[in-house]
């Protein structure tokens, strides 16, 4: 008996932390931001007020729920052992045809700590 409750006690709880599901984005179009590979097509900048507003509520998810949600980062970059970064244009990068060689794009970042977590969310030209 007492070892079916720990069976039981050790499922629940596997099923709890294992899984990594999709985060809340409230109105955000997820399909044409999916559709938006590197902001060349200009369907992710039209979202521009909803991922301000929403920004916040990303802080803690971890890179997986990241990925489930808005699909493979445009860009990772890894800035030593303790954090890396996932970007998601706005605007056309350098791989799109009509990238404007003149700005940088604006872009979505994501900070994440050591354990994956997300640590900062920020919307800028510039690069971390």
């Amino acid at each position: 008996m007492r070892n079916t409750f720990y069976l039981l006690i050790f499922i629940l709880g596997l099923g709890t932390f294992s899984c990594s599901g999709k985060l809340e984005v409230g109105s955000l179009d997820i399909e044409n931001w999916k559709k938006d590979r590197y902001g060349c097509n200009g369907l992710r900048i039209q979202q521009i007020d909803e991922i301000q507003r929403i920004k916040n509520d990303f802080l803690g998810a971890n890179n997986q729920q990241l990925i489930k949600t808005f699909g493979r980062p445009d860009r990772v970059m890894l800035v030593d052992k303790s954090q890396s970064f996932f970007f998601y244009f706005l605007e056309p990068s350098d791989n799109c045809d009509n990238h404007d060689e003149s700005k940088q794009p604006l872009k979505v970042m994501f900070r994440l700590n050591a354990i994956n977590k997300v640590s900062e969310v920020t919307i800028s030209r510039l690069d971390p």
